[in-house]
């Protein structure tokens, strides 16, 4: 695959996600945060290119190689960490950096998307204990929790970047073990379904009769009526979580972005969760990952056409 259409790809889609319009309880063109705006996600979409297109080259360089350990996905996902520390201030993109990195390292070995999930899941399950170290790293940077506190092998403790390597637990392991209740660390142990199978379709089926900023909040939508988020569960409760996907559902039945009654109940149900502070921000990562999949749909001919 090309790799500079790789990397706008990625690049593009970030700011895409981000302008999604009203994207429920997340930040969007018309909605900031106290310790977060729209700019500062646009920043980091754009800064993380000249890591993303390191990873492609590496995908592309273990395209015919059995042993992909060697991509060095973890210091791939910490480089891209810290590139965006250099130029804003709270953690906008981790999950989305979790997800680009190993995405544009398999777009660089695929030809089409059945390869590039196929390769997805082959790049998590040859990663290594040191990749898992420079993810506890690139967590600990971000200031993100998110993998839950456990008495070992805690993501919040400094001893346990050695006890990875001393029990010889890769990335993988390390994901999966939080799989059981993290959507994002799932969505990684599982090649990726979730974009590949549910936002990606949506978003292209509504993109071509509806336009970008419809598709987006509309995959937006089908994904978090489908999987309560995680971010809410961490922080309110899965109960919580579960009502907002129901009601995503509900407006989905409406119709969602795309019609009249659709659109009024979004906009309440934005302003609802924004004032309640829920947000659901994985869902956003995954939605970015789905408008991702969806760009790389078009590599081979090299344009983008919406």
């Amino acid at each position: 695959m090309d790799v500079d259409y790789v990397v706008k790809a990625a690049q593009i889609a970030s700011l895409l996600e981000v302008s999604g319009h009203p994207k429920p309880g997340n930040v969007h063109r018309n909605r900031d945060f106290e310790d977060m705006v729209f700019e500062d996600f646009l920043i980091s979409g754009v800064v993380i290119g000249d890591i993303i297109a390191k990873a492609a080259l590496q995908g592309e360089s273990l395209r015919e190689s059995s042993n992909l350990s060697s991509l060095a996905l973890g210091k791939l996902i910490l480089e891209a960490v810290e590139e965006t520390n250099k130029w804003v201030l709270t953690n906008t993109n981790l999950g989305i950096i979790m997800l680009f990195i190993p995405l544009s390292a398999a777009a660089g070995m695929s030809t089409n998307l059945s390869e590039l999930q196929k390769n997805v899941g082959k790049i998590m399950a040859q990663t290594t204990p040191e990749d898992a170290v420079n993810l506890y790293k690139a967590i600990y940077l971000a200031d993100a929790g998110g993998m839950g506190e456990r008495e070992d092998l805690d993501v919040n403790s400094k001893d346990s970047e050695q006890e990875l390597l001393d029990k010889n637990v890769n990335l993988f392991q390390v994901l999966d073990i939080s799989a059981q209740w993290d959507l994002l660390a799932r969505e990684l142990t599982t090649a990726m379904p979730i974009t590949f199978d549910y936002g990606y379709p949506v978003f292209k089926s509504i993109r071509k009769d509806y336009g970008i900023n419809s598709a987006t909040v509309q995959t937006f939508l089908t994904i978090l009526s489908h999987f309560p988020d995680s971010l809410i569960s961490r922080k309110y409760g899965l109960t919580i979580s579960q009502e907002v996907s129901k009601e995503a559902q509900q407006i989905l039945d409406q119709g969602g972005i795309l019609t009249n009654p659709g659109r009024f109940r979004l906009k309440k149900f934005d302003e609802y969760l924004a004032h309640h502070n829920i947000n659901p921000g994985t869902t956003a990562d995954l939605t970015a990952s789905s408008i991702m999949v969806a760009l790389l749909e078009n590599i081979n001919q090299y344009h983008l056409q919406f």
